[in-house]
């Protein structure tokens, strides 16, 4: 919370293929407390006092996707990448935190497709959508950010912190308000 500014990345190829398969199948009680632990990592990001910039420098697949949506700038990079929200696809239901937190970072003209169809985007289609901001050549991902970064560390942590509470306080209260339902009717389908 000291710092300027944050810069979220992954490793080259894989900015986050989302939660843990194996730890989503193997019960209801470890798949629920990886959902709530993940809710709060997204909430932590998406209410950060500090502007936070992902350096996606791939696949952004479902929670990762999720992650981008909690970031205040995102960079992607250039080349054969799926970024989305394939829940529907692999036997879930897009849990009400994401769609949400969508409903708020996503195009309108994307919403339906991004959450109800789970289409997965490339990644310049992924910038119309709304889960990324810019695309940049995979190399310059990192810098890139870094440089946005840099850029946003001048902006007042009681000034972004306030703004945060009027821009997405609504959202905020509305997930944490509904995670009890949520991860009541989360199931993964084995």
């Amino acid at each position: 919370q000291d710092a300027g500014a944050v810069v979220l990345s992954g490793r080259p190829g894989k900015f986050s293929a989302g939660f843990d398969l194996a730890v989503m199948k193997s019960g209801e009680d470890a798949a629920r407390e990886m959902l709530r632990s993940g809710v709060e990592l997204f909430l932590k990001c998406y209410s950060f006092p500090r502007p936070i910039v992902a350096a996606c420098t791939g696949h952004a697949l479902a929670a990762g996707a999720i992650l981008l949506m909690s970031c205040d700038l995102r960079v992607g990079a250039k080349g054969e990448f799926k970024i989305g929200l394939p829940e529907l696809a692999i036997g879930m239901s897009l849990p009400f935190f994401a769609t949400e937190l969508a409903r708020d970072r996503i195009s309108k003209r994307h919403f339906t497709r991004a959450t109800a169809l789970g289409q997965q985007y490339d990644p310049e289609g992924a910038r119309d959508a709304g889960f990324l901001d810019e695309v940049v050549d995979v190399d310059e991902v990192l810098s890139t950010s870094l440089a946005r970064a840099e850029s946003l560390k001048s902006i007042g942590k009681t000034q972004l912190s306030l703004t945060r509470s009027t821009a997405r306080g609504e959202t905020i209260k509305k997930i944490e308000d509904n995670l009890e339902k949520d991860l009541s009717l989360f199931m993964v389908s084995q």
